[in-house]
């Protein structure tokens, strides 16, 4: 589903002829394009899917831009040699050494990130909001909100891969992602 939203600044912009000029000038359009697909199960679309189309469509009807519905594109022949979409990485958490092992591969984590990222592991399927985040984790409210997204931004770049393993829930907070593959292995 491709959607292009203008931005409303357009409107501001002169488009008459140039002073001194008998051409006239249209200044670039600047826009956004984004892309999204969405698997679908028989002809159905998913109700978090349509939750998404329509949270799309309002975004672009307050910046005037437009949302285009398309099928998908086929199938590449080579696409069974990339690794799968969204197939995050397989991240182990050792509890008793406080190591975390990505894809076999030792990932050296602060302390504050070992534990959001235990706490949000250890309750999957549940979100969290910034609050309760630095209580559950940081053992206090004391300080500003903003230390869980810094926190959370950090230890998204630190795990990589193609899908966010830590999932924003937008106006509500962070909870671990559906698909994301984290085993707890205590006493190791």
């Amino acid at each position: 589903m491709p959607a292009s939203a203008l931005s409303p600044r357009l409107a501001r912009h002169a488009t008459g002829p140039v002073r001194g000029s008998a051409a006239t000038r249209r200044p670039a359009e600047p826009a956004l394009t984004v892309t999204v697909a969405i698997p679908l199960t028989g002809d159905a679309i998913s109700p978090q899917a349509h939750k998404l189309i329509e949270a799309v469509r309002e975004l672009v009807e307050v910046s005037q831009g437009t949302v285009t519905l398309e099928p998908a594109a086929a199938p590449r022949e080579d696409a069974d040699l990339e690794p799968a979409l969204g197939a995050g990485p397989e991240v182990r958490l050792l509890t008793g050494t406080r190591q975390v092992i990505v894809d076999g591969a030792p990932l050296p984590l602060t302390r504050l990130e070992f534990d959001l990222l235990l706490f949000l592991a250890e309750r999957p399927r549940r979100v969290f909001t910034r609050a309760q985040l630095l209580t559950g984790v940081w053992g206090y409210d004391h300080t500003g909100e903003r230390t869980v997204d810094v926190h959370v931004r950090r230890l998204r770049l630190k795990l990589g891969g193609t899908a966010p393993l830590i999932t924003t829930v937008y106006g509500v907070g962070y909870r671990l992602s559906d698909d994301a593959h984290v085993v707890i292995k205590p006493n190791e």
